[in-house]
């Protein structure tokens, strides 16, 4: 299968995940079905991130990012739900939790979710109209490009010891998703990707640490856990510093290098 027709092919897949997540959504069934649902959007969104000047890309994009953004409050309401029963402070779950429902309903009711799978019925057509569309070698070499861009930006960033944790945060995200969306084609070795997966998990907990604490101010139910959660903010900063290092030994030097010919 040509390389172009096994890329159409994973996103039809995902669109295939994005609606079973909608239904089970809509339908009440798990606790799991926004977290899916958004996993969907994002591999979409990596998937179309090389692509980023592809004029026939514009109209997914938008639509998934759009469902992104309507969707992070609640996925951000349940992990603190799921931290606050973890702390035995339930009564706080709770209340969060009655807020879920009419949140989840709000979703599957906004037009932005209809609006991203209506482009993706379209998608498959005006990508096959672009440039790379027609041709696999064109494809995989703009992909390349994005890739080795992407990991050159990561590069000097890690080696900057001045560099804004949560601007990493974000970029290491990018690095790693854009990996995961096109494997066969990084640069990096199974041991960068592993390293950069632990890195982008020590940040992520830092950051929802961060963030928590922050929380407390508004939300004064959040108090008697300011204490753990500080701690917990340094340490896990600590150890994202400490993956770091490692990830330093595996990251390619690849500013400079000419795009492979494929």
């Amino acid at each position: 299968m040509a390389f172009i027709d096994t890329y159409v092919k994973e996103i039809l897949k995902l669109e295939v995940a994005l609606f079973h997540a909608r239904s089970r959504l809509e339908a009440e069934t798990d606790g799991e079905a926004l977290h899916d649902l958004r996993i969907a959007v994002r591999r979409i969104r990596s998937l179309l991130t090389p692509l980023r000047s592809v004029r026939e890309m514009n109209a997914l994009r938008e639509a998934a990012a759009e469902v992104g953004r309507l969707t992070t409050p609640a996925r951000d309401l349940e992990v603190m739900a799921c931290e606050l029963e973890h702390r035995g402070l339930l009564e706080a779950a709770a209340t969060r939790r009655s807020r879920l429902t009419t949140d989840h309903r709000k979703i599957v009711s906004e037009p932005a979710l209809d609006r991203l799978f209506a482009v993706l019925d379209q998608w498959p057509s005006a990508f096959r109209a672009s440039e790379p569309g027609t041709d696999s070698r064109i494809m995989k070499q703009v992909i390349i490009k994005a890739l080795i861009k992407q990991i050159d930006k990561l590069h000097a960033a890690v080696n900057d010891d001045q560099f804004d944790r949560h601007e990493l945060r974000i970029l290491v995200k990018r690095a790693r998703y854009l990996t995961e969306a096109f494997p066969e084609l990084s640069p990096l070795s199974r041991k960068a990707a592993k390293s950069l997966k632990a890195v982008q998990s020590a940040l992520g907990s830092w950051h929802d640490h961060f963030q928590w604490c922050l929380k407390i101010k508004l939300e004064p139910d959040l108090q008697p856990l300011e204490h753990l959660w500080a701690e917990a903010s340094v340490g896990k900063l600590k150890q994202a510093e400490e993956e770091m290092q490692k990830l330093k030994q595996f990251l390619p030097e690849l500013t400079g290098k000419k795009m492979a010919t494929l």
